[in-house]
């Protein structure tokens, strides 16, 4: 009986192991468990998401609340540095995600294959002077990179691009996948929804409203100007002056930039940012599951304006996009955002295309 009881226990051991180190053989040959079987017992029934980039700054927070997400059965963590600590600490919470961790580049293929939803917040945060497009040097090739991987392994997933500047990535992403064959513009989303939750906040401050009551659509793009909040949209219905329309677009746009002085030299945000992301990767698993009227903005493929990608409402469902909204109407000072908007984004979007081009 002893025996018996301590056989159990190497089974048991084995498989904790297997979870937390799925590169290395554990216990003895016939102890160890293969990585696709290894299950929580009584894990959560859900979906399969790798997040790119979870040793940073946004990639730790981001993590931790995906593990504390229930739609979440198996949960990937992929970066270059640091992940095996990552994925240790966030694998003692006891919720129903089995954690994984994936180090270097000889382990994306492993971190991707069998993904249903794949999340990328890798690379470089914005300093205080930095301009998004001066991260693009170093994050475009990270996002290509990355990118090549997801084409490779799990074409078929929804993918959701934080990795800035979003308006030059998303595009490069695109590019990377129609090389390879494999692009599907239903499936690419540009995650803009931090953008949304700033709005939501600052018009509430204003309003006096619960700011998880009000619902501010932000079109455009995700940087600066592009930022384009549609206040005459606003839910509840709510009418402001011209000064405040300024004052509460220029705050929204500039609210990257806020944080970034705040923090002085000590990063960019990260903490509203994973809580948007995991906001926006939410709807997207809600959507995959066959949720009805699941509703966010983003930045997608896009015929709503004339330019190949646009941040606009898109309603999510079992393929990833479903539907594409029209803008809707705006009052003068929108209208005259939106030029403003596309002007910008054009040259964006270019410089993106032109860099998965070479």
């Amino acid at each position: 009986m002893q025996q018996h009881n301590g056989g159990d226990a190497s089974q048991r051991i084995a498989r904790i192991s297997a979870h937390l180190n799925p590169h290395k053989l554990q216990m003895e040959a016939k102890t160890v468990l293969e990585r696709s079987n290894c299950r929580a017992k009584g894990g959560s029934p859900g979906f399969n998401v790798a997040i790119l980039g979870a040793s940073g700054g946004i990639g730790q927070p981001l993590s931790m609340l995906m593990k504390m997400n229930p739609l979440v059965s198996v949960l990937h963590l992929y970066d270059v540095a640091n992940t095996p600590g990552v994925t240790s600490d966030i694998s003692h919470m006891d919720t129903g995600a089995v954690v994984r961790g994936f180090l270097g580049p000889q382990q994306l293929e492993n971190a991707l294959t069998g993904m249903d939803l794949v999340i990328m917040p890798a690379g470089v945060p914005r300093k205080p002077g930095m301009t998004r497009d001066d991260l693009f040097n170093i994050n475009a090739g990270i996002v290509k990179t990355l990118c090549e991987g997801i084409a490779k392994c799990c074409p078929k997933a929804i993918v959701n691009i934080i990795s800035n500047p979003v308006n030059s990535t998303v595009p490069i992403a695109a590019e990377v996948f129609k090389k390879a064959g494999t692009y599907d513009p239903k499936r690419l989303l540009g995650v803009t929804m931090l953008d949304v939750v700033r709005a939501n906040t600052f018009v509430a401050e204003v309003l006096g409203l619960d700011p998880r009551e009000v619902d501010v659509p932000v079109v455009g793009g995700h940087a600066g100007v592009t930022i384009l909040p549609l206040l005459s949209q606003i839910k509840p219905p709510c009418s402001f002056t011209s000064e405040e329309a300024a004052y509460l677009t220029s705050r929204i746009q500039n609210g990257g930039t806020e944080v970034v002085e705040a923090k002085a030299g000590a990063g960019s945000a990260t903490l509203s940012m994973a809580y948007a992301a995991v906001k926006f990767a939410d709807a997207c698993l809600r959507g995959l599951r066959g949720d009805a009227d699941v509703i966010k903005c983003a930045f997608v493929p896009s015929v709503v304006t004339e330019l190949p990608f646009f941040a606009s409402k898109v309603r999510l469902g079992r393929n990833g996009i479903e539907e594409v909204y029209t803008l809707g109407p705006m009052n003068e000072f929108e209208r005259a955002g939106l030029e403003m908007a596309k002007k910008e984004l054009a040259g964006s979007i270019e410089k993106g295309v032109s860099f998965a081009s070479k």
